[in-house]
């Protein structure tokens, strides 16, 4: 990747402003000296590694500024004073476009940890200039990878120098909190959270795998959902088949509770019936009774009638006797010459 150069802004251009008369110069801090970034595909793949998941590491923070290979220009009135770092972070500036950090306009925060990577065109007089000038400009942190070599050097500034550490396996940026690792076959970044720098085809895969998980932990969560709905659904059948069941026992229930029921009103009809029948028999046999006294009692009374016209019958026969006797008794005393006539 090469940077392109602005318009307008070549390099050590001076232009100047006309104000009633008066030519006044206008210093000019180009964006671009036309080099390419890198010399390399393997300096370039660190650049854009570092670079990257440095704005990863602090997308959440508004105020952490991360630029990569972006002119540096530490004093104001001069653009001849300056550095396009491979990486560097600020922090306390806000994110945002910026064709060139021009620190006077930033609060006068200088970067305060710089990344270079090292590449075969680089040598050892050019990177003693480079260090020289982040010490002199404020840089508290200072990384030198060469990933041919695969070396770190760490610079940490104490006081008015850098210390320089040595002997390490890894080490943890005091301000970032990455760790480097420099005990496997390349240096190898962690966040603070221990998970690793990734390069950008890697972070594609790594997005491509989690996007693979998340469809299959949402394909997973469908299916448990599905799973859940049927359970429901089974449920509710379940509950709708033991309702149903609930409804016909409490139908059966019902149906031979009616039947207990019209057999004990059959019971009942036929037990009325009975002693309907009874009743009536009882009434029959009362009738029959009546009829047979009230028979008997006609009888008595035409045996009465009769022994009373017999009693009037006798008495008139014995009243018809008594003439009789009278009259033949009269007439034996008249034929005797008694007439009792005069004697009545």
């Amino acid at each position: 990747m090469v940077r392109q150069i602005a318009p307008k802004t070549q390099l050590g251009v001076i232009k100047s402003n006309t104000n009633q008369g008066v030519e006044t110069p206008k210093i000019v801090y180009p964006e671009s000296d036309n080099k390419p970034m890198a010399d390399n595909t393997r300096q370039f793949t660190w650049i854009v590694k570092i670079k990257e998941n440095l704005e990863i590491l602090f997308k959440s923070n508004a105020d952490v500024f991360v630029a990569g290979d972006l002119f540096w220009y530490p004093v104001e009135g001069s653009n001849k004073i300056k550095l396009a770092p491979d990486t560097m972070v600020v922090f306390g500036r806000p994110k945002g476009h910026r064709g060139s950090y021009r620190q006077w306009e930033e609060n006068n925060i200088p970067p305060q940890v710089v990344f270079e990577i090292l590449s075969p065109g680089n040598n050892n007089t050019e990177m003693d200039r480079k260090k020289l000038f982040y010490l002199e400009h404020g840089v508290e942190e200072y990384y030198v990878y060469d990933p041919d070599r695969i070396s770190l050097e760490v610079s940490i500034r104490e006081n008015n120098s850098f210390k320089e550490i040595e002997n390490f396996t890894t080490w943890t940026s005091p301000r970032l909190k990455i760790r480097f690792d420099m005990s496997q076959d390349e240096l190898v970044i962690y966040y603070p959270d221990g998970s690793k720098f990734l390069s950008p085809v890697e972070l594609s895969n790594y997005a491509e795998q989690e996007r693979f998980l998340k469809e299959q932990e949402t394909q997973r969560a469908e299916r448990e959902r599905l799973l859940k709905e049927q359970e429901t659904q089974r449920a509710e059948r379940e509950k709708l088949l033991k309702e149903q069941e609930t409804q016909r026992a409490e139908r059966e229930r019902l149906i031979k509770e009616q039947e207990t029921q019209r057999a004990e009103r059959e019971r009942l009809l036929k037990e009325q019936e009975t002693q309907r029948a009874e009743q009536e028999t009882q009434r029959a046999e009362r009738e029959r009774l009546i009829k047979e006294q009230e028979t008997q009692r006609a009888e008595r009374e035409r045996l009465l009638k009769e022994q009373e016209t017999q009693r009037a019958e006798r008495e008139r026969l014995l009243k018809e006797q008594e003439q009789i006797k009278y009259q033949t008794l009269l007439s034996q005393l008249k034929a005797k010459g008694i007439d009792i006539t005069a004697l009545e």
